[in-house]
């Protein structure tokens, strides 16, 4: 069976948590399946260069094997080259399956193919505070995007929804959609390098930052509520520690750093380090106070889980599907509330038995998430395609 990937998001650095859920996707898949062929799409910027080193490459860079061949697909996702000139490259290699990891499948797209949905949030989130165009854009822009999540689900084979909550979202906006067309598979979690006491004072050090302090890891758009996070770190009064922000610096990063002064806040306690390489952020998850996630939406969650792998005791919101992903190993609030953030905050900095029970219940929260079973659970749906489309055209 030929079956193509659109990975043109591979890799954490240019499309943060789906890019890292679609390398790992394709990492498990070289591992365990050496008969179907694979042809894997993707970007300029993770295409190796002959003479880039690994560290310059920052882990989003794809290698070839035996049965997977990459190919160049230039265009950014979510234009209009994309609908356009996407469907022709796919054409052309014929194959018996597509999987699109993201919902910006072409509508002109009329081959087979497998679906993941990671969230529902433009269907939940409305403000143009989360996009840089004009009102006449962004609306004409949402009206697209909306045409093509729908066109989408509507023409999967299958869908593949990374939790409960997502799919109870994807019923909830498409309720014609058969549950049964929905499969539920979790994401896995990645180990990051392992470093040394003397690896992470190092780290520390280099990045300026000073122990102790609180770790968040993601991006800035408005959803994940970090104005309000600002907030509360302005109200943790009598704690001389630093709030550490990891995600790459684009336009909300930056608008979210010209507030730090603006409501008071010193300049030397709230940290910005941008994307930084994951054997840092090791370093960063061995060395934090706690993790603190206040995102008002989620499809799954990825970070908590990774604290969670290196002893970080979380405290995040009590949306829906934080609670579903991080079980009893999460101290929650309600996001909309700085006050009760702040109280969070405080009890679990302040409680050394509450740190150590979070920790060891984390311990226990992330063996049930294993990219080698999500890979496993991914096959499994890969072969049901082709199979159910050969019963079809032989009956």
């Amino acid at each position: 069976m030929r079956i193509l990937i659109d990975a043109r998001m591979y890799g954490p650095k240019g499309a943060k948590g789906l890019g890292r859920y679609i390398q790992q996707i394709i990492k498990g898949l070289k591992a365990q399946d050496k008969e179907n062929e694979y042809i894997i799409l993707l970007t300029k910027d993770n295409w190796l260069a002959r003479n880039a080193s690994r560290n310059e490459a920052g882990g989003d860079e794809f290698e070839e094997a035996n049965n997977f061949k990459k190919v160049l697909a230039p265009w950014r996702w979510y234009t209009l080259a994309e609908q356009l000139y996407l469907p022709r490259l796919i054409k052309k290699f014929q194959p018996d399956l597509v999987h699109f990891p993201h919902f910006n499948v072409p509508i002109f797209y009329r081959g087979d193919f497998i679906l993941t949905i990671h969230d529902l949030l433009l269907r939940k989130f409305h403000s143009r505070r989360a996009s840089t165009l004009g009102p006449i854009k962004f609306w004409l822009k949402k009206r697209f995007y909306l045409l093509v999540i729908g066109a989408a689900i509507r023409r999967a084979k299958k869908i593949i929804a990374v939790s409960n909550f997502t799919k109870k979202e994807i019923l909830k906006y498409y309720p014609r959609i058969r549950p049964e067309k929905i499969e539920v598979i979790y994401e896995g979690i990645t180990k990051l390098n392992q470093s040394d006491i003397q690896d992470d004072k190092e780290v520390l050090l280099r990045y300026n930052i000073r122990e102790p302090f609180l770790l968040y890891v993601g991006n800035a758009y408005p959803h994940k509520n970090l104005e309000k996070l600002l907030l509360a770190f302005k109200k943790l009064e009598g704690w001389k520690g630093q709030l550490v922000l990891v995600g790459k610096k684009d336009y909300f990063y930056q608008r979210l750093e010209g507030q730090v002064q603006a409501i008071g806040l010193n300049t030397n306690s709230v940290l910005f380090l941008g994307y930084i390489p994951d054997q840092d952020l090791a370093s960063l998850y061995h060395s934090a106070s706690l993790y603190i996630f206040p995102s008002l939406y989620e499809g799954f969650g990825l970070p908590p889980l990774e604290a969670m792998s290196y002893g970080l005791p979380v405290v995040a919101s009590e949306v829906e599907c934080l609670k579903e992903v991080c079980g009893l190993a999460g101290e929650y609030f309600n996001p909309e509330e700085v006050e009760e953030m702040v109280k969070k905050i405080k009890f679990v900095l302040n409680n050394k038995t509450r740190q150590e029970e979070l920790r060891q219940l984390g311990f226990k929260q992330i063996k049930k998430y294993n990219w080698d079973d999500t890979v496993k659970k991914h096959l499994a749906i890969y072969h049901a395609c082709k199979k159910n489309k050969n019963h079809q055209e032989g009956s």
